[in-house]
C-alpha cells in the first residue's frame, strides 16, 4: 500500500503512523501536515527513515494533488481537521475552511489522481448529543444534529465525502470515533492536561456541568478499527469505533489524582463553554459484527499507562504547553471572565476535550 496520512503530525495521526509502519513495514507511509500549533514533528521521533513528510495544507489542490502523484498514493486516511471546540467557539470560520473545505479539496485531489480509497476520520459529535440518564447510543443512521461550529464542521466535511461517493464513485470509507486518549496527546485535551497540571501541582479546570460523560478509547484500538476498515470495510458505508466505556470529567479528575496519588483538592470550577454537549455513546456493534474488531485495552489500565507516559515524558510536553491559542472563557464579557484576553494565546485548557479527529492535523477534541 502508497499511504498518505493528513494530520500524521498531530495525535491520532503520528499514533497511526506508528501503528502502520510497524504492522505493515512493507508499505510507503507519507505523512502530509501543515504543522500548526498542535502538529508536531517530535510526535513522529524514530520514525525518520520509515516515514516521509510533506508539509502542506489540505486546502492547497495544486500542492495535494502533486504529493499523491509524486508518491504513487493509492490510499489516503483523512485525519486532518481543526479540532479544538472552545477555539472553534472563537473562531469558527477557520474550522468551516479547514474541515469542510479542506476535506472537500483532498476529495478533489484524490479524485483527479484515482485514489483506490478514501478513509475519513470523523467523531461522534455530529450527532448532537445525549440525555445524561438515557441509555440511548448513536447508530450510523442516527441524524446528524451537531451543537458546535466544530461538531458542525466536522458533518459538513462528512457530507462531502458521501457526495463524492455518490456523484463521482470515489471509494470511500467513513468511522465515527469516540473520545481518544493515549500518548502524543496536545496538552490542551483533558487527559494530558489534567495528567501534566497535577504534576506540577496546579489545579485541575472542570467545566462546570461535571456530571457531563464521555466515552473513551485508546488510540491503539482506533488504529486497529480503521485497520480494519481499510481491509475488510465495504467501500460507501460508515462505521462506529466505540467501547461503550463512559466516564464523566469528575470521574477522570478523580481517577488521574488518584493514579498520581495526589488530593481532590486540586480540582477547580470553571464556567461550561456554549453549547456544551452533554454526553455523546456510539453503537458499535456493526464494525465488531462486520469487521471483527473489538477493543482491546481497558479502561483503568489504558488510562493509567497514559498518565504514566506523560509522566515519563516532561521534556515531550513542557515546550507545548504554551502553544494553544485559547483562554477558556474568552467567550465571556471581561468583566464576567476576570479580565480575561479574549484573543490571549496561553492557556487553551479544554476541560473537555478529547473526541475524534486530528487538527490539520492534531489532537481531538469535544
Amino acid at each position: 500500500m502508497q499511504l498518505l496520512i493528513t494530520g500524521g503530525a498531530g495525535f491520532i495521526g503520528s499514533n497511526f503512523a506508528r501503528f502502520w509502519v510497524d504492522a505493515h513495514p512493507g508499505d510507503t507511509v507519507v505523512v502530509y501536515d501543515a504543522l500548526t500549533y498542535a502538529g508536531n514533528l517530535a510526535n513522529l521521533s524514530g520514525l525518520e527513515d520509515r516515514v516521509t513528510v510533506v508539509r502542506g495544507d489540505i486546502c492547497d489542490l495544486e500542492l495535494a494533488t502533486r504529493t499523491l502523484r509524486d508518491h504513487g498514493i493509492d490510499t489516503v486516511v483523512n485525519f486532518a481537521a481543526e479540532s479544538h471546540n472552545s477555539l472553534a467557539v472563537l473562531d469558527p470560520g477557520l474550522f468551516f475552511r479547514t474541515n469542510v473545505l479542506g476535506t472537500q479539496t483532498m476529495l478533489e485531489a484524490s479524485r483527479t489522481v484515482g485514489i483506490g480509497r478514501f478513509h475519513h476520520i470523523s467523531t461522534c459529535e455530529v450527532y448532537g448529543d445525549l440525555d445524561l440518564d438515557s441509555d440511548d447510543a448513536f447508530t450510523e443512521e442516527s441524524p446528524y444534529r451537531p451543537r458546535t461550529p466544530y461538531n458542525a464542521s466536522k458533518a459538513g466535511a462528512d457530507h462531502a465525502v458521501r457526495a463524492y461517493y455518490e456523484t463521482y464513485g470515489l471509494p470511500v470509507t467513513i468511522t465515527n470515533c469516540a473520545n481518544n486518549y493515549g500518548p502524543f496527546q496536545f496538552p490542551e485535551k483533558v487527559i494530558p492536561l489534567f495528567t501534566t497540571r497535577a504534576l506540577d501541582g496546579l489545579d485541575l479546570p472542570l467545566y462546570a456541568s461535571t456530571a457531563n460523560r464521555r466515552e473513551w478509547i485508546h488510540v491503539l484500538d482506533h488504529c486497529q478499527a480503521i485497520e480494519a476498515v481499510l481491509s475488510k470495510g465495504q467501500v460507501g458505508e460508515t462505521y462506529h469505533v466505540g467501547t461503550g466505556v463512559e466516564a464523566s470529567i469528575n470521574e477522570v479528575a478523580d481517577r488521574v489524582l488518584d493514579i498520581l496519588g495526589l488530593p481532590e483538592s486540586l480540582k477547580t470550577i470553571v464556567p461550561d463553554r456554549p453549547g456544551h454537549d452533554r454526553r455523546y455513546l456510539l453503537d458499535a456493534s456493526r464494525i465488531q459484527r462486520e469487521l471483527g474488531w473489538k477493543p482491546t485495552i481497558d479502561w483503568d489500565s489504558g488510562l493509567a499507562e497514559t498518565v504514566r507516559w506523560y509522566a515519563d515524558h516532561r521534556s515531550w510536553w513542557e515546550p507545548l504547553r504554551d502553544r494553544a491559542p485559547v483562554v477558556e472563557s474568552a467567550w465571556q464579557s471581561p468583566a464576567d471572565a476576570g479580565g480575561a484576553d479574549p484573543n490571549g494565546a496561553a492557556g487553551g485548557d479544554d476541560p473537555n476535550g478529547a473526541g475524534g479527529a486530528d487538527r490539520a492535523g492534531n489532537a481531538a477534541s469535544n
